[in-house]
């Protein structure tokens, strides 16, 4: 366990628009600075959109955004991506669903269908679970083989594993035929378990296409309210301050600029591990630091083994930018952040909680808390969990991710 407490520093910038030590007259006021947003962001939205030209110098973390790229996933086909409790929750249920509906037919009493109900359940259950397994083991070639091959893996592992535990059943139960359940040697499991592999395969195709743009919206709409010019302006009047008074401070400030817009501008990859995001949140908090100084407590409380835990790509940061925006930017006395990561029951935890001021902020429109909460049920399923709370002057967001 690591603790560390960053919160010792001096306001460059103040935070109600007296002129900071270093300032010039076209920076000095923040209204006024403030009052050119629109224009700032739309002469940055024209520099995106330009063509890339050569600047004379070598590549750079700058260089990244010249092009900036529509968000692509990368990874194993989500279709493949079985390994949750929620597919094979939902599978499990489909497949017995179907069965007992299909039982009323053969049934004449309850009595009756009760009893074919429990004997294909024996059969349906293992044979569920071996096709999941399987197709979980073999999500990585079967990703890169031809559409055509991956329904027919499916299919032939649904019709072999149905094969095996109709067998297996049989041979459990030597007077399977004397009971009624001769049909378990015949062609009917087979045929009846490739049917609902097709059926659950094509249902796990359908919701990977569904996921793609779902997260490319979401991706979107984080990067809008991430990358926002205010934030922008405040941290290029930070460095520009600092370069008179603190150059290295300064040539640190950008560089910590670069790496954000390097990893949000950058290509979208399918995870990243939790220490990852840790470290990208450090990175935005040591630009606030500058700005806000003293203003700002930061206190971390890392559990090296929750590091390894997977998480979507730029799902700490909002969080940050949300406890600083409302936590720390209205208090004239500024405020607290307190993130802490630990492991507990086999799930790594991480929580983010910050200072809540008397006045509270200008409410937002909750845009982040929604899409972090979106991209985790996306990428576990039922196995995240994401919960918010205020308590007393504390705001509080916790995520649970398996390891």
């Amino acid at each position: 366990m690591r603790t560390s407490h960053i919160g010792v520093g001096i306001a460059i910038i103040p935070a109600h628009g007296e002129a900071a030590v270093g300032d010039n007259l076209a920076h000095a006021p923040r209204q006024d600075c403030c009052n050119s947003i629109g224009d700032l962001h739309r002469r940055m939205s024209a520099v995106l959109r330009a063509e890339p030209r050569s600047t004379g110098f070598g590549a750079t973390a700058f260089d990244i955004a010249a092009a900036p790229e529509l968000p692509r996933r990368a990874g194993p086909d989500s279709a493949f991506d079985v390994c949750h409790v929620g597919v094979v929750l939902r599978a499990l249920l489909f497949v017995h669903g179907v069965m007992a509906i299909g039982m009323i037919f053969s049934a004449s009493a309850f009595a009756i269908w009760l009893g074919l109900v429990a004997a294909g359940s024996s059969v349906a259950l293992p044979s569920v679970l071996m096709w999941l397994i399987a197709l979980c083991a073999l999500k990585r070639p079967l990703a890169a083989a031809p559409v055509a091959a991956q329904w027919l893996a499916a299919l032939g592992l649904g019709a072999s594993a149905a094969w095996a535990a109709a067998h297996l059943i049989a041979a459990l139960l030597p007077d399977a035929t004397a009971s009624g359940l001769g049909a378990l040697v015949g062609f009917g499991p087979p045929l009846a378990g490739a049917a609902m592999a097709a059926a659950i395969f094509l249902w796990l195709r359908l919701r990977a296409k569904a996921t793609l743009p779902a997260e490319t919206t979401a991706r979107l709409a984080e990067l809008q309210s991430r990358i926002r010019p205010h934030f922008l302006f405040n941290t290029l009047n930070t460095a520009l301050t600092l370069v008179r008074l603190d150059p290295a401070r300064a040539e640190g400030v950008l560089e910590d600029l670069a790496e954000l817009f390097r990893v949000a501008i950058g290509d979208s990859v399918e995870s990243v591990s939790l220490s990852e995001e840790v470290e990208l949140a450090q990175r935005y908090l040591d630009i606030e630091q500058a700005r806000f100084g003293s203003r700002l407590h930061v206190s971390w409380e890392l559990d090296p083994e929750a590091g390894s835990a997977r998480v979507p790509p730029l799902i700490l940061q909002p969080l940050v930018e949300n406890a600083v925006r409302h936590g720390v930017e209205p208090a004239a006395e500024g405020g607290v952040i307190r993130i802490r990561t630990k492991v507990k029951l086999g799930r790594a935890v991480l929580s983010i909680a910050n200072s809540v001021p008397p006045v509270p902020s200008r409410p937002g429109n909750g845009m982040a808390l929604k899409n972090v909460r979106e991209r985790l049920r996306l990428m576990h399923d039922v196995a995240a969990q994401f919960d918010t709370r205020l308590e007393a002057d504390v705001f509080r967001v916790q995520i649970v991710v398996p390891l």
